[in-house]
């Protein structure tokens, strides 16, 4: 049986977060990650073949557990619950990750890689298909049908309204206090309105 990896994916990742936290993406290289990791750079260049491979999986992972709350918490049976478990779930995930916050709702992708690899493959382009399955099914379930109006009704009440009241604390480098996750919610719940019209 192979010795188990001192360094793991994760560890590098790591490493990436903690130095485009503190020093912003274009400090990222495979020596400051391998020197912020502890690891010798061959380590590093022996899971990621670039600096963009790097960011791009901070990125994709990244994305996928800001994700994953916010489905769990959209696909409530019931619809005023689940809008309203959905907005908190997005609050409570910057709470308790602000460098990952940071580096998901400050930057655009485009920003942070210069060329997204090839060894990703097509999860640039599907990153965000379970995420809009989710607006349209939670669309139906409100609505009793999915059109254009009341689909982006619901991306606005769900993520516009949550993105916009937390981004601006983000980028003062403060954590969104209670009261502008109250502020969401209320407007939320006035977007969305009665489930008895498709807008």
């Amino acid at each position: 049986m192979g010795r188990k990896p001192r360094f793991t994916d994760d560890d590098f990742l790591d490493a990436v977060l903690r130095v485009t936290a503190r020093t912003g993406a274009g400090a990222v290289t495979v020596a400051a990650v391998a020197a912020e990791a502890g690891a010798p750079v061959g380590s590093v260049y022996h899971r990621f073949a670039s600096r963009d491979l790097l960011l791009a999986r901070l990125w994709v992972r990244t994305v996928r557990r800001f994700q994953q709350p916010f489905l769990t918490a959209l696909a409530d049976p019931d619809p005023d619950r689940g809008a309203d478990r959905a907005v908190r779930a997005v609050f409570a995930w910057v709470r308790e990750h602000p460098d990952e916050a940071a580096v998901l709702l400050l930057h655009r992708r485009e920003d942070l890689i210069a060329r997204w690899p090839e060894e990703l493959g097509p999860e640039s382009t599907t990153l965000n298909e379970a995420v809009a399955s989710a607006l349209r099914s939670y669309t139906r379930a409100r609505f009793g049908r999915v059109t254009p109006a009341a689909l982006e009704r619901v991306a606005f009440a769900l993520v516009d309204i949550p993105y916009a009241a937390i981004r601006t604390h983000l980028a003062a480098g403060r954590t969104p206090p209670a009261s502008i996750e109250g502020i969401a919610l209320t407007a939320s719940r006035a977007v969305l309105g009665s489930g008895s019209s498709g807008g």
